[in-house]
């Protein structure tokens, strides 16, 4: 009877010490479009490891495979991430057709043969596109987002990413794809739900222009956006691939792009999950050399690790508790807002160079603690089961 319960203690060891990853969404070009290269995803990636007033966020999210300038080279972020020790959620550019995806398939499977097992440590998973199907729906037609992808095409590529990776050492990397809340909450979509392990979910309040998205309700409408997502995961765990509050910008409905209110939405939305579920802001810097409109760069147009709004967590942050139609924390339940279609989409996976980096909270080392307790408790349970029977 012991043996009966092996399977479970080591689900639930697994579990227990599952990494919660934080960081940034880094593009593979400067906004002049000048391609990055090894020594500049180092300097991004070592900014974001020494921010000022945060600590622990070492990820980088990538929406592509191939290094710029190059046909189906792997990415020179790879050996970047590689000397920083920096995690990677890879990336899979899949809105350019089978052709080009071909070349991030081999791209891929090259940097498995070069980098092998120093690869496969730093691997948080791999997404299969990014917004196509939001740039493919009508919402996504209307806000002229680029060119998309139908749901079939996803399912397709994803089933040829695990095709490469099957038999490699990243063979048990998990496989998801990235999208606005809008498009996963649409039915025709399930079958990219049922083709993933895990959700990515792309929400920013200043898009939803069709709503109140001013920055006092930002919290409710982010959070409505996560559990829409979450409530439609079919089970899998959603993943907060893209968020954050532009520092300049137009005004987008009620939503006033401004440091003061990236800020207060850093404060409210990213303190909120930091630590607890897997998250890549938007973004380290945008900014170099032209800034964009809106520019989502927490340091500006240098690349500094003083950023341009303190980073430190407030004390009384609002925890966030997944709660199907609503949002709630650990303190207090907030109300929730209508789901609404909206913008959604800003194209910073598209020409938009993203620099990012990762900033992070003492709060992560609290959530672990707590995380640890209750792991701990969980293993005392299992192994009583183990003695009674």
């Amino acid at each position: 009877m012991f043996t009966s319960y092996l399977p479970v203690l080591a689900a639930y060891v697994a579990s227990a010490s599952a990494a919660v990853y934080q960081g940034f969404n880094y593009g593979s070009t400067f906004t002049n479009g000048t391609a990055m290269v090894q020594a500049d995803f180092e300097a991004l990636f070592t900014t974001a490891k020494n921010l000022q007033g945060t600590s622990g966020f070492t990820s980088a999210r990538l929406y592509t495979m191939v290094q710029g300038g190059t046909t189906n080279s792997p990415t020179d972020a790879i050996p970047a991430a590689i000397a920083t020790q920096t995690t990677l959620l890879l990336g899979l550019w899949a809105s350019a057709g089978q052709a080009e995806f071909s070349d991030e398939l081999e791209a891929l499977s090259n940097a498995i043969t070069q980098y092998g097992p120093k690869l496969t440590s730093l691997l948080a998973g791999i997404s299969v596109g990014s917004e196509d199907l939001y740039r493919n729906s009508p919402i996504g037609i209307e806000n002229l987002s680029g060119v998309g992808a139908n749901p079939s095409d996803i399912v397709s590529y994803i089933k040829q990413v695990r095709s490469t990776i099957a038999n490699t050492p990243i063979s048990g990397t998990p496989v998801g794809h990235v999208d606005t809340w809008t498009a996963w909450v649409n039915g025709s979509n399930d079958a990219v739900i049922s083709a993933v392990d895990f959700l990515g979910v792309d929400a920013y309040p200043y898009f939803q222009n069709t709503e109140a998205n001013s920055i006092d309700v930002s919290y409710d409408v982010f959070f409505q956006a996560y559990n829409n997502t979450a409530g439609a995961a079919q089970g899998k765990p959603v993943w907060i691939t893209e968020t954050g509050w532009p520092v300049s910008g137009n005004t987008s409905n009620l939503a006033v792009a401004s440091i003061p209110n990236a800020q207060t939405y850093w404060d409210q939305v990213g303190c909120a999950v930091f630590g607890d579920i897997n998250t890549w802001w938007f973004t380290l810097d945008d900014s170099w050399p032209n800034t964009p409109s809106p520019s989502f760069g927490i340091v500006g147009s240098t690349l500094s690790t003083t950023p341009l709004f303190n980073l430190t967590c407030p004390s009384n942050v609002k925890k966030f508790v997944y709660s199907s139609g609503t949002s709630s924390t650990s303190n207090t339940t907030s109300s929730s807002t209508t789901a609404n279609s909206g913008s959604l989409s800003q194209g910073s996976e598209t020409g938009t160079p993203t620099t990012a980096s990762p900033s992070s909270t003492n709060k992560s080392d609290a959530s672990k603690n707590i995380f640890d307790t209750v792991a701990l408790a969980g293993l005392v349970v299992v192994v009583g089961l183990m003695l009674s029977s």
